[in-house]
């Protein structure tokens, strides 16, 4: 085995500018792919991480994924029911203090309950459609990333007393109102209250900004008519990617639809499973081009030692020393060129992550490229490397060894 490592690197070594070349293409390959991976890995991580922090881990509703059976149904075999009639019952959470009792005796985290509801914000004539959510402010700091986006008073605020309201920014500068203004908020049982503005915010999403205001959640209750009232539970986790067997057992014992961020945002996790098909597919594409580099070099070496074969075969060395030579021989090219690449995609990565721009994203500066730094982008790159540069090596090396030593060195081939 020595001697056939020792031929082999002879033979790389005698054609130095095109292995050269080739090592360099592979370099190439291995490096931008690493960087690709960084650069696209980076981006979704930090776009995860943004939906983990604004969105709850858990959101329970008052709604059910079933409708539920009618007694008639688990009574009989068959039964048929028409006519019915629903009764005039406006949803929420039922028994909402033993759901939440239940919540504080084992869950890993955080959650809020809320009361939201649909109504209307009035300002000196103005108006605007609103989704009023009456909150515990105490609680709600633990799970609601808005206490950090206010411009103007401050989330704690709407619990120092008095009829107190905070709102969207956007949804303000349509009414003309401003901080310590006096507006009416009515709700869709028409039931109007005066509330003062303690606090404006701006998420930079448009529907929050112009759309949602929050008051306290006894406050809602008693503005539609709902004492007591819950429809809504947002939970927040110690660890946020261990909320689809948290929502599932929430949702087993409660009978209502709890919904993990993963369910919530099931679309643009697919996106993301397809983008880094795209990538890997892309990845192999490199290294299949640099592959060729290999593959030329080794049916090159395989030609032009053809006598060289033919005298090794004569001295004994079977087909398998002959074919595990040329595969060692791409599979060094490979190896060179994989470790190169390492060092340029660490260069490649380091100077993607230097650079440095602002951008005003709804009042967060963003101010550097997201890159992801692991090691299984090396470990890939190079695996594709070496698969490439094996499959290179493979082909001519199949070749040399079923090349008849008798016949080459008569000069019949």
């Amino acid at each position: 085995m020595r001697l056939i490592l020792d031929i082999a690197l002879t033979h790389i070594v005698g054609r130095g500018r095109q292995t050269f070349v080739a090592v360099i293409g592979v370099a190439v390959g291995v490096g931008f792919s690493i960087a690709m991976a960084a650069l696209m890995q980076g981006g979704q991580d930090d776009f995860v991480e943004q939906l983990i922090d604004t969105m709850p881990h858990v959101q329970i509703t008052d709604e059910r994924r079933t409708s539920k059976r009618q007694p008639a149904e688990d009574r009989f075999a068959a039964a048929q029911i028409s006519g019915l009639r629903p009764p005039d019952d406006r949803r929420g959470i039922i028994n909402p203090t033993a759901a939440m009792a239940w919540l504080d005796a084992w869950l890993p985290g955080h959650y809020s309950a809320s009361l939201r509801t649909q109504g209307v914000v009035r300002y000196v004539g103005r108006e605007a459609g609103a989704s009023i959510v009456g909150v515990d402010p105490t609680t709600e700091r633990a799970v609601s990333p808005i206490v950090g986006d206010f411009v103007a008073g401050s989330f704690i605020a709407l619990g120092s007393g008095g009829n107190n309201i905070v709102m969207g920014d956007r949804m303000a500068d349509k009414l003309g109102a401003r901080l310590g203004d006096t507006v009416s908020a009515v709700s869709s049982t028409g039931l109007s209250r005066a509330f003062r503005i303690v606090g404006l915010f701006h998420t930079g999403t448009t529907a929050r900004d112009e759309g949602e205001a929050y008051i306290l959640l006894k406050n809602a209750q008693i503005l539609s008519e709902r004492a007591n009232a819950i429809n809504d539970i947002r939970v927040k986790l110690d660890d946020p990617f261990s909320s689809p067997p948290i929502a599932r057992r929430i949702e087993a014992e409660l009978g209502y639809k709890a919904v993990a961020w993963q369910e919530a945002s099931e679309g643009i996790m697919e996106a993301f499973v397809v983008r880094n098909v795209i990538m890997y597919t892309v990845v192999a594409a490199i290294m299949l081009v640099a592959g060729f580099g290999i593959f030329n070099i080794v049916s090159t070496i395989t030609h032009e030692k053809a006598r060289d074969i033919a005298i090794m075969k004569s001295l004994g060395f079977s087909q398998n020393d002959m074919q595990r030579m040329f595969i060692i021989e791409g599979l060094a090219i490979g190896g060179a060129g994989s470790a190169l690449g390492w060092a340029l995609g660490f260069a490649l990565t380091t100077a993607l992550a230097s650079v440095r721009f602002e951008l005003d994203a709804g009042g967060q500066e963003i101010t550097n490229l997201p890159i992801a730094w692991s090691a299984l982008h090396y470990a890939i790159a190079s695996v594709f490397a070496l698969g490439s540069a094996a499959v290179a090596g493979y082909l001519p090396a199949r070749r040399a060894a079923r090349l008849n030593p008798v016949d080459i060195i008569r000069g019949a081939s």
